[in-house]
């Protein structure tokens, strides 16, 4: 029987494994700095949906 990557994602399958049958969606940036300039990162921010500079509950209040 050949091993094929069908046959790896069916065993995956079989076994409850869902590491090899759901790949990873969302994967956001392992580290900020290496966006360099401010507007990269927001740009980066509003396609991931977060929100960026990160604002505390105080500041959030302050700005209204």
């Amino acid at each position: 029987m050949q091993r094929t990557r069908a046959w790896r994602r069916q065993q995956a399958r079989n076994h409850g494994k869902t590491k090899a049958t759901q790949p990873v969606v969302f994967k956001p940036e392992k580290n900020w700095k290496l966006l360099y300039r401010r507007a990269d990162k927001l740009k980066r921010a509003r396609q991931l949906g977060m929100s960026y500079p990160v604002r505390s509950t105080r500041q959030w209040l302050d700005q209204g």
